[in-house]
């Protein structure tokens, strides 16, 4: 099985944020889910900042919109084992 391609799209100073990275984090490691983790700041560029302005954490799945601001963690374990 090839590795989960994940995508956050965060910025400095996100509790949210942290609390998503923690939650995908630990759900790969129980479910033994090898991840391909990607943060990109969202205020590192300024198209990217208007797109998602406060939406962050904004959370990808293999290049699929998946969670937005919290990351459920049974939906995550589904996405992750489907």
């Amino acid at each position: 099985m090839s590795d989960v391609s994940v995508t956050v799209y965060t910025r400095e100073d996100c509790h949210l944020c942290e609390e998503a990275i923690d939650t995908i984090e630990r759900v790969a490691d129980d479910e033994g889910v090898a991840l391909d983790l990607s943060l990109v700041d969202v205020d590192t560029d300024e198209e990217l900042r208007e797109e998602y302005g406060e939406r962050v954490p904004y959370v990808l799945l293999d290049g699929s919109p998946a969670f937005k601001y919290r990351v459920d963690e049974r939906r995550l374990r589904r996405k992750l084992t489907a």
